[in-house]
């Protein structure tokens, strides 16, 4: 386990960041997609509410394409949030939505439908098949030796929701992997472990039946920082706070994904209590964009707009698709101030 006496442990809340114009990890970071000025302009409206985390999505194929290319827009986009006061933490593998993807033109978004571009990585074809594992190796090693070190990434997220599956979400749970993805969790630390980055490691708990007892077990073991996912209400929220407390034993805990408006997992509910508990706080999505977060889990055109918006913080044009939440936003940036005074 990683010393943490170099960590810092200031309270952060912030988002799961895509720019609005990308539906996926691979048209944020192809060559020919990649947009700093979206970024720029984005991260400016994170910052101007008090955010200061971002939990950024990367991807295998990205590293096989061209890994110099890629490490370059990674360079630019640290460059950016750096400007706007904002530290980062990467995710590396990911076990959620489409399966099936590949480099090049990525689809255009499904109407009405929830993150229906978002995409895998690396896909179980290959997670479950070790001869194919040196490429991912070479791709988590080379990451964490390049940014290994650089203040501006806080932390490493290995793997988002382990056992997830093609459905994505944390309501239908169809066609969920559950301990399958246990091996390449396993090999992950191992590799990160060797690289020995000078930040901490973590993978997220968000699934606590008992078919992820092994995964889970795993996870709050090895992660240095405990992080885990929470889409509800503020009273489960508190358990799992209080939960998670006793397993860290002593290890920071953040809450990497959060706010569902419709579950009651809101800003105004939800961020107080994060705060009160020193969790920092991630919540799943920035700009209402390409993909389509706005709107829940399931969602189709038959269902309309929906009141309120699921996911995500903002409208394209940089208002709140809530406006009542900058209150919130207020109220938390108020009580930093006076801690730092």
């Amino acid at each position: 386990m990683k010393n943490l006496a170099d960590y810092d442990g200031t309270w952060r809340f912030g988002a799961n960041f895509i720019p609005s114009t990308a539906i996926n990890q691979l048209e944020m970071w192809q060559k020919e997609t990649f947009d700093p000025a979206v970024i720029d302009r984005e991260l400016g409206w994170a910052a101007s509410i008090g955010m200061s985390l971002m939990r950024v999505f990367l991807h295998d194929l990205l590293w096989e394409q061209d890994s110099a290319g890629f490490l370059n827009r990674v360079e630019s986009y640290l460059a950016i949030a750096e400007k706007h006061r904002i530290k980062t933490m990467f995710v590396f593998f990911d076990d959620c939505w489409n399966p099936d993807f590949a480099l090049g033109k990525q689809p255009d978004p499904k109407p009405f439908s929830h993150n229906s571009g978002w995409i895998q990585s690396p896909g179980y074809r290959i997670a479950d098949n070790p001869a194919r594992w040196d490429a991912l190796e070479r791709y988590v090693k080379g990451v964490l030796v390049r940014f290994s070190g650089d203040d501006r990434v806080l932390l490493w997220d290995l793997y988002n929701e382990p056992g997830n599956g093609r459905s994505g979400d944390h309501v239908t749970l169809k066609g969920l992997r559950g301990s399958l993805s246990l091996p390449l969790l396993k090999a992950v630390f191992s590799w990160a472990r060797d690289a020995a980055p000078s930040q901490p490691l973590t993978a997220g708990a968000w699934n606590f039946s008992p078919q992820f007892d092994e995964i889970n077990r795993f996870l709050l073991e090895q992660s240095d920082i405990v992080s885990f996912h929470c889409y509800s209400c503020p009273g489960e929220l508190k358990e799992r706070i209080n939960f998670l407390r006793y397993i860290a034993d002593g290890r920071p805990l953040l809450c990497s994904e959060y706010m569902a408006r419709p579950l009651g997992s809101t800003f105004r509910e939800c961020l107080p209590i994060l705060r009160e508990n020193h969790v920092s706080a991630v919540n799943w999505g920035l700009v209402s964009g390409k993909t389509q977060t706005i709107y829940p889990w399931g969602w189709d055109e038959s269902k309309g707009i929906p009141n309120p918006f699921f996911h995500d913080v903002f409208q394209p044009d940089g208002s709140l698709l809530d406006p009542s939440e900058q209150e919130v936003f207020d109220s938390i940036r108020r009580e930093e101030d006076s801690l730092s005074c």
